[in-house]
């Protein structure tokens, strides 16, 4: 039920694009409602709308959509929507406020998340947090305002809306506790009694419905409304109502003082009984504390669901300046009321380096104390310190925060006993060891996003610097790495010093060799918390993480350690597990770890030999020139003859999928070692690495990184003078013009290319170039000579039993005969590849083959060869993960389905042969929207 709609998508004047989930589906352009057409639209636009600038896979659109009965033509369907609402967007906004892109392996919504509803929501509530009540109590009701009714009540299927309901009574309860603070119980009391009577099992709405009857002088009225509660818990849920109703229902009965005081609200605070000291030894806890709203909902979660008979206890972990003390202390201050015993707070120093860590008989002493316990009254041993201090605690509910602890150990002996304490124990470590011995809950603290370290750059400059600047301000979050302590240390910079301009410090930060000591003040400094736990490394631990330092990609593997610290795999996997243990490293994936940039820079400041990283380079580079050959033959049989040593890990790929998956994966590491090689000199290695890389280039269609990796292969292989290097390179950037849409071997090229293979003397070589010079001469408009030439490469294969280059020669002379016109030729050619292709075991070139074939049988009107051949180059290539071949497939098969004036299918067979080569990036995808486009206009 909205409270008004004030807040509805289109307010405050703004132009272009709004759009709202906070009720039913709205698209709002400049104010104006725009009709969202049939339920499948509004549907699949809601799903992108719930997840913008996320991209939605097509298989879950599916999955939702059709629930387990998908029609066959469920993803044409899909992306025939999908053009319709970009068509529809477009129109309403020629200034792309809002776009659908296409994004492998789905789609998403591009857009400013201020023209979403949900995210003004969000971001209201979140502003509301720590706010006075008056201030909060405004914001929450603005935040409920843009609720319009049942949340996409007109969106077909099931819509995911949970959240959305939660976040609105979550606000809604909030809103409430704020009006009680400031004194509006009687203004309250009928709202609440509706509210309890539409969302009966609200614990907190019973809460505050007590509380408002009881101050507006209904005290058994209160009363009631907790044993209706009981009494409807118990019989239709069977349980008992949770501790806080409890302890509400007790001060209800004995009146106690501070509910009668709007002020308190409920802190819960219970004055010490006589002699007993109640410790409040939480530090003062960060004003403007930004973020952390799902870390702080998991805590209360945990608080709201203990045991009150028993100790529960949190292990916050995380990186060196992520923030975990600062949110344990925020917590506690918030949420002090829960805790009538009182809060402890020890510093344990775990990870200081220059100082040991306390001992449990130390803090002992102090939380003794702090709990009124006279100074020669404090037992000597540790035993009858552990006595008495869990006697005094036996039945107090506190709040204990253990600060930076180095093991469990160094913990267990001030765990309180029972009666509904909490723990919160930070550190940099994972201590399983509780988890096991304690059954501690583990909650790991993660990098701030964009939006939350920005506005933590505002609060601490005390200004909207990122108003003035906004890409400024992104540059500046992403140097620091969304890291609390790093983005508090440059915001102090620019509040220390005025003089300094945003731009400066991003130029500053810019520079890799000096963003640490930016990132750096007298008492406190991201390296000198990267130090700290550095030194608390084992040896090996050490060696690992300078080895993980020095690889050049964007992820590390276990194999590339291993080969940079010659061990073996497992033992470097188990190495890199700990130091992510450490949160040195983090492991997004099983087998796979990445540095955060600031940690990056750190051990290559620690490592700092120059002679070092060559070393490690040139042993990752033997490691992938190994990986990438054994790979490579899995695709597509190899003929260059370039040759590696197999690698010997258990979990390399057997399968071409296999094969191409590892490919995937390691694509950008290999991108950029062959960076690195450049730059330290590996040119032998470096051009043999991009020569090993073109079989997956071919395979997945990868177009710009192949193009800039050839450039450097080839200079590589020159600036060395390596002839061979060379040769097969400029035969690759032959072999890829077709397919990946790169210009061909130049005519001179080519001819060089010959002259080195006749000069080495190696006839598999001349088969090659033969074929090169061949390709050249046709581009050159020399069709005759390029036939010759063609043969002479096939007579050559046919003396070295090279059956791949007799079965491309005469594919080749099928592609000249074809622009020739002779296409009867061309097609028993054609044909005649395609069989040596299937006999070899060349799936891919056989797939190809067998597509050519089709395409030559439509120009020669045989349509039903035709259809045959392209289904099945369909058909094996969605069975094999070729989606070149497939689309190259479907774009035939449209193509005689056209000729039938079977329009519909036509369409939908060029629809997705559109679709597969712009996501593999073909230049083929601009004559197949050529061609749909006309059909489109036919239909």
């Amino acid at each position: 039920m909205a409270e008004g709609d004030h807040g509805a998508p289109g307010a405050g004047g703004r132009t272009g694009l709004e759009f709202g989930v906070l009720g039913p589906l709205q698209v709002l352009a400049d104010g104006r409602p725009l009709v969202l057409g049939r339920k499948g639209m509004r549907g699949l636009l809601a799903m992108l709308v719930l997840d913008a600038n996320r991209v939605v896979p097509i298989d879950e659109i599916v999955d939702r959509t059709w629930a387990d009965d998908p029609p066959a033509t469920a993803r044409t369907i899909v992306h025939g929507y999908v053009s319709k609402l970009r068509k529809m967007l477009e129109e309403a906004d020629p200034s792309g406020s809002a776009s659908i892109l296409t994004s492998p392996p789905g789609y998403q919504l591009e857009i400013d998340p201020w023209r979403l509803d949900l995210h003004r929501a969000r971001q209201l509530i979140s502003s509301a947090r720590g706010k006075p009540a008056a201030m909060r109590a405004g914001l929450l009701r603005e935040a409920l305002g843009l609720w319009r009714g049942q949340v996409l009540a007109d969106v077909p299927g099931n819509p995911i809306t949970t959240d959305l309901d939660e976040l609105r009574m979550s606000a809604l309860e909030e809103r409430i506790d704020a009006e009680l603070e400031l004194g509006r119980h009687l203004e309250l009391v009928g709202e609440l009694r509706q509210l309890v009577t539409e969302y009966p099992f609200r614990e907190r709405l019973v809460a505050h419905s007590m509380r408002a009857l009881y101050r507006s002088g209904q005290r058994a009225d209160a009363l009631d409304a907790y044993q209706r509660f009981h009494r409807r818990a118990v019989e239709e849920l069977g349980m008992d109502p949770g501790p806080d109703l409890r302890l509400l229902h007790e001060r209800v009965l004995r009146d106690d003082p501070v509910l009668s005081d709007p002020g308190a609200a409920d802190r819960g605070s219970r004055e010490p009984r006589p002699g007993v000291v109640v410790p409040q030894q939480l530090p003062a806890a960060a004003s403007g504390f930004i973020g952390r709203g799902a870390d702080l909902a998991w805590l209360d979660r945990l608080c709201e669901q203990r045991d009150l008979t028993a100790t529960t206890i949190a292990l916050i972990d995380g990186a060196p300046g992520i923030g975990k003390t600062e949110l344990a202390v925020t917590w506690g201050h918030r949420r002090a009321e829960l805790f009538p015993g009182g809060l402890l707070f020890a510093p344990l120093h775990g990870f200081e380096g220059d100082r040991r860590p306390v001992e449990p008989t130390e803090v002992l002493a102090r939380f003794l104390h702090a709990l009124g316990v006279p100074p020669d009254a404090v037992p000597d041993d540790l035993p009858d310190r552990i006595g008495l201090y869990r006697s005094l605690l036996a039945r107090r509910r506190v709040l204990v925060v253990l600060d930076d602890a180095w093991d469990p150990d160094h913990v267990r002996l001030l765990l309180p006993p029972g009666a509904g304490s909490v723990v919160l124990i930070t550190s940099r470590r994972k201590l399983e060891g509780l988890v096991v011995s304690n059954s501690a809950r583990l909650l790991t603290l993660g990098r701030l996003s964009e939006a939350e370290s920005i506005d933590l750059v505002d609060e601490v400059v005390g200004e909207p610097v990122s108003k003035y600047d906004p890409v400024s301000a992104g540059m500046l979050v992403e140097l620091c790495g969304y890291l609390p302590l790093a983005l508090r240390i440059a915001a102090a910079r620019l509040a220390m010093s005025p003089e300094w301009t945003l731009d400066e410090l991003v130029a500053e930060l810019s520079d890799d060799s000096n963003r640490l000591r930016t990132l750096e003040l007298p008492e406190v400094g991201v390296r000198r918390a990267l130090e700290v736990s550095y030194r608390s490394l084992a040896p090996e631990l050490a060696g690992a993480l300078r080895a993980a330092g020095l690889v050049p990609g964007r992820w590390v593997s276990p194999h590339a350690v291993a080969a940079i610290c010659d061990t073996d795999v497992p033992t470097a996997g188990s190495r890199l597990s700990d130091l992510a243990d450490a949160h040195l490293l983090e492991q997004p994936w099983t087998g796979g770890f990445v540095l955060h940039d600031l940690v990056r820079l750190f051990v290559r400041e620690v490592t700092g030999d120059p002679a070092a990283r060559a070393a490690a380079l040139e042993a990752l580079m033997g490691h992938y020139l190994s990986a990438c050959d054994h790979a490579r033959r899995l695709i597509r049989p190899s003929k260059d003859g370039l040759s590696f040593p197999a690698p010997h890990s258990r979990d390399s790929p057997v399968t071409s999928a296999e094969a191409l998956s590892w490919f995937d994966r390691e694509w950008p590491n290999i991108v950029a070692l062959v960076h690195a090689g450049s730059e330290t000199g590996l040119h032998k290695q470096v051009w043999q690495l991009v020569r090993l890389v073109h079989t997956y280039c071919l395979a997945r269609t990868v177009v710009r990184e192949w193009v800039a990796l050839v450039g450097f292969g080839l200079a590589s292989a020159r600036v060395s003078g390596d002839e061979l290097g060379e040769l097969l390179l400029l035969h690759a950037v032959n072999a890829s013009s077709a397919r990946l849409g790169v210009h061909g071997s130049s005519l001179p090229e080519a001819r060089r290319a010959h002259r080195i293979a006749v000069d080495l003397g190696d006839p598999r070589y001349q088969v090659l170039t033969l074929g090169q010079l061949a390709n050249a001469l046709a581009a050159a408009g020399d069709h005759e000579e390029a036939l010759l030439r063609h043969w002479a490469s096939i007579d050559l294969a046919k003396r070295e039993g090279d059956v791949l280059g007799q079965a491309t020669g005469l594919n080749n002379i099928a592609q000249v005969e074809q622009v020739l016109g002779r296409r009867e030729i061309a097609a028993a050619h054609q044909f005649q590849a395609m069989e040596i292709y299937h006999r070899s075991g060349d799936e891919r070139a056989y797939v190809l083959a067998v597509n050519n074939l089709a395409e030559l049988y439509v120009e020669l009107g045989r349509l039903s060869e035709a259809e045959d051949y392209a289904r099945q180059g369909v058909d094996l290539a969605n069975s094999g993960a070729m989606p070149f071949e497939e689309a190259f497939g479907r774009q035939v098969l449209g193509s005689v389905l056209a000729r039938r004036a079977e329009m519909v299918a036509a369409q939908a067979e060029l629809t997705e042969s559109l679709r597969l080569f712009e996501q593999v990036g073909s230049p083929r995808a601009v004559l197949v929207r050529t061609a749909l486009e006309v059909l489109t206009s036919e239909v």
